[in-house]
């Protein structure tokens, strides 16, 4: 099946799949753990400052240059940005949108096979009588706390490289091999009959264990006068309004709601170039974005802060957040599901939900790739399922590898799954707001559209939203890079790491040349200098 026969089955289907997308550990997880760390309800007010002034803005611009670019006929991040920014500059800038979710993947679907290891230990807990992952209940807050993160550094290979081959394949690579191998099938089956289908089930599925858990958590009996669920929820909603002061918060709310709307990703790019011409993608937009919002607030926030409070208080779960995303997620909760009634039960559906969220969003990450090789190569889909397998094998084994200390996982994130998303978020606000123009994209957005975007939202767009991103590469190439570059030099893994990526980045620009050269042969439009045909004034006719 070619890329230009691929097409959504339903509205529904489409926003869906966007929302899974969306929808993934950083929502249950990463933000938990920056609320905590930034003031707890004082995170929510510039949090919901993001949403509104960088994310659903930049969000409904990717959907707008996704839909144009795919009535051009191209259906990639570089192909259609070379369209929006009209030349090669944006079509190279372009690959970042390829380079991202594929070097996400590379870590992403590991951590996607802790999810489901741990959601597999939880299962079994329930027919035994050893406790779940070795933590005994009755003995001291420390020594669980200790159990907890040593099973979870053993899990994942994480005292030294290659200790998860060390004898044999430990049981984490045989779960990643499953997991790596149902991700290539679904996206094998294309959108309709793979990316949407198994998303219409796994996102109420994952919302029907949200909310079980969530349930459970809201019901919890008080440890104390303080450990409460009224003292767990009103930390995270009552704000301190002295915390609004201090710029960390503001910044780490934007990287929230970047990484979580999957903005600046490559994705929204990519699946909304699928959508016909009259699909209402204004609605649809705003739709993908609330439903993560209520996995991310509603469900991941309420959850996982509100359990950490009850039983931990507020200075656990303050060290918690200390020790990290993961620390939180596969260290801290544990203890917590150890302690809760039916907390193996409870376990069980929460890692499963996270695995649930976690593959929805692996699987979007690699059909940017694909429709890239398709496009720039013109190879049937078998063939382009072949070479990103290969890519996705050799990045991901890589990591697998490499898990002594996280460094390789920690590095790939560090660099592709944070800076370059600020990057390409940035050249594609320019592309669409300084070069495609305001008003064409305005009239593009709003075709057969039910919902019309707010006028301001175009002045955020054109103005505030490229000022902020800008400023926000600056001060991090100012203050940040010089000591990232030098960690790079005193780490060997790390400095390979990037090397790793490098190649990657040669072999997209590669096929940016190669691609290019076939689209021109092919008479598409590659760099924008002339409307679509239903565009096109209609021609005059003499008398």
């Amino acid at each position: 099946m070619s890329e230009s026969k691929q097409q959504w089955g339903s509205r529904v289907g489409v926003i869906l799949a966007v929302a899974g997308s969306a929808v993934g550990l950083g929502n249950f997880l990463r933000f938990p753990g920056q609320a905590a760390d930034n003031g707890g309800g004082a995170f929510m007010i510039p949090y919901f400052c993001a949403l509104l002034f960088l994310g659903i803005p930049i969000g409904w611009a990717e959907w707008t240059m996704g839909r144009y670019g795919g009535r051009k006929g191209f259906h990639s991040a570089p192909a259609i940005l070379g369209v929006i920014g009209r030349g090669s500059w944006a079509r190279y800038f372009g690959l970042i949108g390829v380079l991202i979710p594929l070097g996400v993947s590379f870590y992403y679907v590991f951590i996607e096979a802790w999810c489901l290891s741990y959601a597999i230990e939880y299962a079994r807990a329930l027919f035994r009588s050893a406790p779940a992952l070795g933590i005994d209940a009755g003995a001291a807050l420390g020594e669980q706390t200790r159990a907890s993160s040593e099973y979870f550094a053993t899990t994942i290979g994480r005292s030294a490289d290659g200790v998860l081959f060390a004898n044999g394949f430990a049981p984490i690579v045989w779960i990643f091999l499953i997991v790596f191998a149902v991700n290539l099938l679904l996206v094998w089956r294309g959108l309709s009959g793979g990316i949407e289908t198994f998303c219409k089930w796994a996102m109420p599925a994952m919302a029907v264990c949200a909310l079980f858990v969530l349930v459970r958590v809201l019901t919890l009996p008080a440890q104390s006068e303080e450990q409460t669920v009224a003292n767990g929820l009103g930390y995270m909603w009552n704000p301190n309004f002295e915390k609004l002061a201090d710029p960390k918060a503001w910044i780490a709310a934007a990287g929230q709601i970047f990484f979580s709307l999957s903005v600046g990703f490559g994705v929204i790019i990519n699946y909304a170039s699928y959508l016909k011409r009259k699909d209402d993608l204004v609605l649809s937009g705003l739709t993908a974005s609330a439903t993560n919002e209520l996995f991310e607030v509603g469900f991941g926030g309420m959850i996982t802060l509100t359990a950490a409070f009850v039983f931990l208080g507020l200075a656990g779960t303050t060290e918690a957040v200390a020790g990290g995303t993961f620390g939180l997620g596969f260290s801290t909760l544990p203890v917590v599901f150890a302690h809760m009634p039916l907390g193996n039960l409870f376990g069980a559906l929460w890692f499963f939900m996270l695995f649930l969220a976690a593959i929805t969003s692996s699987i979007s990450m690699y059909q940017p790739t694909m429709a890239f090789i398709e496009e720039a190569l013109g190879v049937p889909r078998k063939h382009a399922l072949a070479i990103v397998a290969l890519l996705g094998l050799v990045g991901s084994g890589w990591c697998v590898w490499f898990s002594g200390g996280m460094t390789a996982l920690g590095t790939i994130d560090d660099w592709v799954g944070t800076f370059l998303i600020v990057v390409l978020a940035a050249v594609q606000v320019i592309a669409f707001g300084w070069v495609f123009g305001i008003e064409r994209g305005r009239k593009e957005a709003h075709e057969g559209a039910h919902l019309r975007i707010p006028g301001f939202i175009w002045f955020v767009i054109k103005y505030v939203a490229p000022l902020y991103l800008l400023i926000t590469i600056g001060r991090f190439c100012w203050l940040t890079l010089p000591g990232w570059i030098e960690g790079l030099g005193t780490n060997t893994v790390a400095r390979n790491t990037m090397i790793l990526i490098g190649l990657v980045v040669v072999f997209l620009a590669a096929l940016v040349a190669v691609g290019t050269r076939r689209w021109r042969a092919q008479g598409l439009d590659v760099d924008g200098d002339h409307p679509p045909e239903d565009e096109r004034p209609a021609p005059t006719r003499g008398r």
